[in-house]
């Protein structure tokens, strides 16, 4: 768990945060090394880091709507140490910091990459709709810093290019009483149909809203130049 102590990392933090979302061509709830700091103050955050004290990388806890919900965000992993199995290690680390903090609460998620997706259903998380996130307007403020912010305010708040993941711990609890217990290839076989089902969904999910935004702004373009000509015709 980060404390105080490591506050010196939050400025490197930040800035492969960003360095990485424009890298991928993707968006990200931007954070300031403050807002990192306080994390870390707040006991709110892990940070992985070598032997001798190299970054490797980094998650951190927020709370909405007084503790109904939780999300665990800014995952964040040196390129250095990426394809490690580093990230899927802080990821259950913050999943059970906010287990311990927030037992009652549901922990959810907002992400346009599959690793994170793959990460997330291992853990318990469930695709959902928009509607049962938090509706805490300080979180959606968090998205105006995204290059995507656009399409979600154009669709309400409803939707967007980021797949929305939800654990709910009643519904977990009442799984697990319900299930029965599959053997070893049966799970493999399982989560591998899972993934397959992620990966198709992510695929179509960006072509139609690519597609659909691509033609809006067409649209427009059209429009605007329909008018310049109308002008140009009147003079």
């Amino acid at each position: 768990m980060a404390t105080s102590n490591d506050k010196y990392y939050s400025e490197i933090i930040t800035t492969e945060m960003e360095e990485s979302a424009k890298a991928r061509g993707t968006g990200i709830a931007k954070r300031s090394p403050l807002y990192i700091e306080q994390k870390m103050e707040e006991g709110k955050a892990i940070i992985a880091l070598t032997v001798d004290g190299t970054w490797v990388g980094f998650c951190y806890i927020e709370v909405w709507e007084q503790s109904e919900y939780v999300a665990n965000s800014g995952l964040i992993v040196s390129p250095a140490f990426r394809k490690t199995g580093v990230a899927t290690e802080i990821k259950q680390k913050v999943f059970d910091l906010s287990r311990k903090k927030y037992p009652q609460s549901k922990i959810f998620g907002l992400t346009t990459g599959l690793a994170v997706m793959k990460i997330n259903s291992d853990l318990g998380y469930d695709p959902v709709t928009y509607s049962e996130l938090t509706n805490d307007e300080a979180f959606w403020k968090g998205c105006q810093s995204c290059v995507n912010y656009d399409i979600l305010m154009s669709k309400n708040r409803k939707n967007c290019l980021c797949t929305a993941m939800l654990y709910d711990p009643a519904e977990a609890a009442k799984k697990a009483s319900e299930a029965k217990p599959l053997p070893e290839v049966g799970k493999k076989r399982e989560f591998k149909e899972r993934l397959n089902v992620f990966d198709r969904l992510v695929r179509l999910k960006q072509f139609v809203w690519l597609k659909g935004w691509k033609k809006k702004e067409d649209e427009k373009n059209g429009e605007k130049k329909n008018s310049i000509l109308s002008l140009f015709f009147f003079w």
